[in-house]
């Protein structure tokens, strides 16, 4: 029979895929960035009582008010950004679910977005289904500084957007103040939309501090900005994200959602207004407890020789696999998880450039204990 051609280039990603090969073997999953951690007892009970009361019919496309209201009221305090909750703020299905909307809604097939390498696998293929041309312009380790020059070369009269992804995954990189000027200008210049993936908002170290694209300069008004609740949260099944944008991009944005998904489920949307209620030390003390997380796996992988590049940002590593001598970056994630039995993804989901064969990436959203183990065994290489 005759099928479609538009996804026959795609498969189930290798984080997907490792995975299922981890599970197999009852390995430690260090691959998918599951974060598989106690959800805030504020946020189960509020979507207890949300089911219990019956609240789980369709919502509005865009959301329950009382979410938009409680996600504007957290961006005015945290970022000073004044979104207006009914006509700029729309609750997604994840922010994977506001990019599908983006892509859709803003873009038109064979249009070019410029994405930054390493990229996260599910921003390129999302761009790839909607007929949309990637443009892939690098950053590399150690630092991941964006390539200014090398961007604006990229730029053709066929481009429409930018991605961003701040912090980011799987590199870790936290765009600076400066380089968010540099982007925002860039922007302005050549009338380009950003969509910017900012769901690891709350994760940051070393004193480095979040700063959303849409505070610099005149970029507000030609941003869309995802963000969720599932990192957060440690809810990442319970597919729950939001986005703002300008009243018109909303607007649209909220369309393409509701052909898409409808809505995003209505009892957890409940769940999360109680947790976005909480107090502003929860934020603080995520980074922290991410920060000792952090240090179990990267000083783990060092000792096994296996160079960390130590993230600024999000709960993922990067880490060097040249050691082991396999000739490909799947072949190094596959030998480390049948001889230490550990999950981890390699490099190649995230490059087409070259340098993606030396790197696999490791998820550190798991609990301390874990990661002990896990980090013995990785010391065991």
């Amino acid at each position: 029979m005759k099928l479609g051609a538009r996804l026959a280039s795609l498969v189930i990603s290798d984080i997907c895929s490792m995975s299922r090969a981890c599970d197999a073997i009852g390995g430690i999953n260090l691959g998918q960035g599951i974060c598989d951690l106690p959800t805030p007892a504020p946020v189960a009970e509020a979507a207890r009582d949300a089911i219990t009361a019956n609240r789980v019919v369709y919502t509005v496309p865009y959301g329950i008010a009382p979410l938009r209201e409680a996600v504007g009221a957290k961006i005015a305090r945290q970022y000073q950004l004044d979104y207006d909750p009914p006509s700029e703020i729309v609750v997604t299905s994840g922010a994977t679910g506001g990019f599908a909307a983006a892509c859709l809604a803003l873009f038109d097939p064979g249009d070019e977005i410029i994405l930054f390498e390493p990229y996260y696998e599910y921003h390129l293929n999302t761009v790839l289904t909607f007929g949309l041309k990637p443009v892939l312009v690098p950053t590399r380790p150690p630092d991941w500084t964006v390539d200014f020059d090398a961007l604006v070369q990229a730029i053709t009269p066929k481009t429409r957007g930018i991605v961003v992804c701040t912090p980011t995954n799987p590199s870790g990189k936290v765009w600076t103040i400066e380089e968010l000027d540099r982007l925002a200008a860039i922007l302005e210049e050549h009338d380009l939309i950003a969509v910017t993936d900012e769901i690891y908002e709350h994760i940051v170290f070393d004193g480095h501090k979040h700063v959303p694209l849409a505070t610099r300069g005149a970029a507000r008004k030609r941003t869309v900005t995802l963000s969720g609740l599932s990192k957060t949260f440690a809810i990442t099944g319970w597919r729950l994200g939001y986005l703002t944008a300008p009243p018109e991009l909303a607007r649209r944005l909220t369309v393409a959602h509701d052909l898409l998904y409808v809505c995003a489920p209505t009892p957890l949307q409940y769940g999360v207004v109680a947790g976005l209620g909480m107090p502003e030390h929860y934020y603080a003390d995520l980074s922290k407890s991410y920060a000792v997380k952090r240090e179990i796996v990267c000083s783990a992988l060092q000792d096994a020789g296996l160079t960390p590049y130590v993230p600024r940002g999000a709960y993922y590593v990067l880490a060097d696999v040249r050691r082991l001598g396999a000739p490909t970056a799947k072949a190094a994630a596959m030998l480390i998880l049948e001889r230490v039995k550990i999950a981890s993804v390699p490099g190649t989901s995230f490059y087409v450039d070259p340098v993606g064969e030396t790197l696999t990436r490791f998820c550190f959203a798991k609990e301390d204990d874990v990661l002990e183990e896990a980090a013995r065994r990785l010391r065991s290489l």
